[in-house]
């Protein structure tokens, strides 16, 4: 996966995360919560990953 790529998916991962604890505070859902949580959390990791990339591939590019 592209640098790009991890970043799209990453942003949709942490609205969906966030989205799906939202839904789990209002019916009172713990584990729904906890849940998006994790998906949230995995987004962030996946935008971090592609920055990441996006670094490496300055540093190869002036070399």
């Amino acid at each position: 996966m592209g640098s790009t790529s991890d970043k799209v998916k990453g942003n949709a991962n942490e609205v969906a995360g966030k989205a799906r604890q939202a839904v789990g505070k209002a019916v009172d859902n713990h584990e729904e919560q906890a849940k998006g949580k994790v998906q949230e959390t995995k987004g962030k990791a996946q935008v971090a990953k592609g920055q990441v990339k996006d670094a490496v591939k300055k540093v190869v590019d002036k070399a």
